[in-house]
């Protein structure tokens, strides 16, 4: 028996076709039927065109897309062999504001999708204003952003060889601030527990130690008998050279190195997404395979007792927010304003080149690859997340999303463990 279902709450919207026998899911087709081309937009257009137009891919990761054009630039000039170096306070800068991004990307994420969600699916009565929160949060982080891109969404302050905002003083005062009051809420209402306190974290039984809205989705997961559905491929993969994450791919737990080169993309039917895949296999990306790969100790010790099911999962993106806000506060108290905010020559029209840009988006590596030819843009691609976590599969094995949703009891379980992967169809549909 096959069931359409249009599922919402996502960015973008989606319809799953649900394959059911014996009164579970065997099977599930994810079908995105809308597209606006931006990669053919691209097409014969001015190379420097594409920092303004891939930020307008996404209004939630726009800031991502920003990065890995100029990274894609830069790599493009570099082999053409012209030198493009970033001073320490543009890196800086830059990680900053990425950090910044990936946060109100997961704050709305729980807020406004998981947290509610599951108190829907559960059918619990919640007077709380969770919307509200999200708004607190995520437009106080974005105002620390936008004091050094001068705007969200779409900003366009990354340039080759570094940044166009020179901060002063003041503005780093601002910002700090801004991070404060960010890490004061997440502590006292989010996770109930100190930054500190939750990224010491090493074992399964401190999880009781988490309280506020944190504590209760994971409390909802295990009471509900939840905890350990969602169990895909576990086979992780982390391309960004960017914030605290490590590159490598894990199988399941033996991190290894990869190279770009190897991402393949294909066709699928019935869908206007790609699938992409490494080497052939299907990777998971995201917060989950970030804290794999980089060897989180209670990433690890969650994966270790629940793999990779839907509270680790769930529990990595919720516990990056934290670790990227200790980040942010580093990044801040290192920031040397005396460095110059971008190096570049005066002389680097370029006609023909070739550049690869990877970013770690809010959810996961996002690759952006760049050829050049006279001077115009001959070729763009646009490889997401969505795509890796998304994919069908293949004749060997589904794709990680659907491998995570069949054996499914429900439609409303099902949908749940999708919403899990944060979907975005506008960005995969690119």
């Amino acid at each position: 028996m096959m069931i359409k279902k249009l599922i919402e709450k996502i960015e973008g919207e989606a319809e799953l076709d649900f394959i059911f026998n014996n009164n579970k899911i065997e099977d599930v087709k994810i079908n995105f039927g809308f597209s606006r081309g931006i990669e053919k937009i691209l097409e014969g257009k001015e190379p420097f065109d594409a920092l303004v137009i891939t930020p307008r891919v996404c209004g939630i990761c726009n800031h991502a897309h920003l990065l890995a054009t100029v990274r894609a630039l830069e790599d493009g000039y570099r082999n053409a062999g012209i030198k493009v170096d970033l001073s320490n306070k543009a890196i800086d800068i830059r990680e900053f504001t990425l950090a910044c991004e990936l946060i109100q990307n997961h704050v709305k994420w729980f807020y406004l999708t998981m947290l509610p969600q599951l108190e829907k699916m559960l059918e619990i009565e919640n007077q709380e204003n969770h919307a509200l929160k999200a708004s607190y949060l995520s437009s106080t982080i974005t105002k620390a952003l936008a004091i050094f891109a001068g705007q969200w969404p779409h900003s366009g302050y990354a340039v080759v060889g570094g940044v166009t905002c020179d901060p002063t003083y003041v503005d780093m005062l601002q910002a700090e601030g801004l991070i404060d009051e960010s890490i004061k809420f997440f502590e006292q209402i989010v996770s109930g527990v100190t930054i500190k306190e939750l990224l010491a974290m090493s074992s399964v039984t401190q999880l009781q130690d988490i309280g506020g809205d944190f504590g209760k989705l994971l409390y909802l997961l295990g009471s509900s008998g939840m905890a350990e559905i969602g169990k895909s491929h576990d086979r992780f993969i982390v391309f960004g050279e960017c914030l605290c994450f490590k590159i490598g791919k894990s199988i399941p737990t033996q991190v290894s190195t990869i190279n770009p080169k190897y991402v393949k993309e294909s066709e699928q039917e019935n869908t206007l997404a790609k699938a992409v895949h490494y080497k052939g296999r299907q990777f998971e990306v995201g917060s989950l395979a970030r804290g794999m790969i980089a060897k989180e100790p209670i990433i690890k010790a969650l994966h270790k007792r629940y793999k990779d099911s839907l509270l680790t999962r769930v529990f990595a993106r919720i516990y990056e927010i934290g670790l990227l806000l200790d980040y942010s506060k580093i990044l801040l108290n290192r920031l040397d304003l005396s460095q110059p905010s971008c190096c570049v020559e005066r002389s680097m029209n370029i006609e023909n080149f070739e550049g690869i840009g990877v970013v770690e988006a809010a959810r996961g590596s996002l690759i952006h690859k760049i050829s050049v030819k006279n001077s115009k843009i001959k070729n763009y691609e646009i490889i997401t997340p969505t795509q890796w976590n998304l994919s069908h599969g293949d004749d060997v094995e589904k794709g990680i999303a659907i491998k995570a949703m069949v054996g499914s009891k429900s439609i409303k379980e099902a949908t749940y463990i999708f919403r899990a992967f944060d979907v975005c169809s506008v960005c995969t549909t690119q």
